[in-house]
């Protein structure tokens, strides 16, 4: 039977045992039909089981096969999520700040959060992305920018209470635009009626990054294995860099009131690692996986620091537009 066929039978079997109210043909479906058709009859994006399932296996394996080189926010990242989300009542919305040098897999690891959570991943309409650069580039707009962002963020949650909002280049914030954000990370029960305990509040920064390459560069020199780096050597310095770096955050009171539930920190990757990066674009293009090429675009990265040379500047960031030139 034709694919057309199939689905106005189907169509024809929905909409006539709504009005004969002899059965419901979502009773004799499971798992993935159940889904499957609930999403053809009703393409429209809304705020249940759906469309929004937490995939704990799934972020498991993206964790640990598609983010590189970052086994401590791996692992932070899925205890947190995973606890979250499997908390029926959490007492607080889930609060990350993600942290590390540019091109380290910050946006990519919210990114993999967002597909595990949300069937349209970074495309669903509940997914909220916001960059100092472009939402809050003047200054002279802040009142405005804080008004907005109150309303965005009441107005969002009030529609889907499993709302996930990620902040980019936290670092170029201004402080009182970050405080905009702080009534809704509270323990409150409710917010003017709205509740903000099941939104994830997710902000990404280079703060802190030149204490973490310092860090991973002493474990080096140590001869030891940047695997043997634990959440506990980088958690204070990151929390100290993010007080006294002259950033947005150092004047916020998102720190000194202790609403960011983990400081995630993402190390510098190397050689071997930018060559991971490289494999994994041609992968994502449908090329077959050449690791020469994967080598030679690697070698044309700037490494740093002088004279050891071994974190890439740009972390993975500028290899996409690279392999064009191969």
């Amino acid at each position: 039977m034709k694919p057309v066929r199939i689905y106005l039978l189907l169509h024809v079997v929905m909409t006539t045992s709504v009005l004969v109210h002899t059965f419901n043909p979502f009773e004799e479906m499971s798992g993935f039909f159940k889904k499957f058709w609930k999403k053809v009859y009703n393409p429209q994006e809304s705020c249940d089981s759906t469309w929004i399932s937490f995939n704990a296996e799934g972020l498991k394996y993206d964790l640990e096969n598609r983010l590189i080189g970052q086994h401590i926010a791996a692992d932070v990242i899925l205890k947190t999520v995973d606890g979250f989300m499997s908390n029926n009542n959490p007492q607080k919305p889930l609060v990350l700040s993600l942290h590390g040098r540019t091109g380290t897999g910050k946006n990519f690891a919210a990114r993999l959060i967002a597909e595990n959570i949300f069937s349209q991943g970074m495309d669903s309409k509940y997914v909220h992305i916001f960059t100092a650069d472009h939402h809050f580039r003047h200054l002279s707009d802040i009142e405005t920018y804080k008004a907005q962002l109150h309303q965005q963020i009441k107005h969002n949650v009030s529609n889907c209470e499993r709302s996930m909002f990620i902040f980019d280049e936290m670092e170029k914030m201004d402080p009182g635009l970050i405080d905009t954000i702080k009534p809704y990370l509270e323990h409150y029960n409710k917010l003017d009626g709205v509740s903000y305990r099941k939104a994830i509040f997710i902000f990404l920064s280079n703060a802190g990054g030149e204490s973490i390459t310092q860090t991973t560069l002493d474990f080096w020199k140590d001869g030891r294995d940047r695997k043997e780096i634990k959440l506990r050597d980088l958690e204070l310095s990151l929390s100290v860099s993010a007080f006294n770096e002259n950033n947005g955050l150092k004047f916020s009171d998102l720190i000194n009131k202790h609403l960011v539930d983990y400081f995630v920190p993402f190390l510098p990757l190397e050689y071997s690692h930018v060559v991971q990066c490289v494999l994994a674009e041609m992968k994502a293009r449908g090329l077959q996986p050449d690791v020469n090429v994967a080598e030679k675009v690697a070698k044309e990265l700037v490494y740093s620091p002088k004279p050891e040379k071994i974190f890439s500047a740009q972390g993975c960031k500028t290899i996409e537009g690279r392999l064009y030139y191969i």
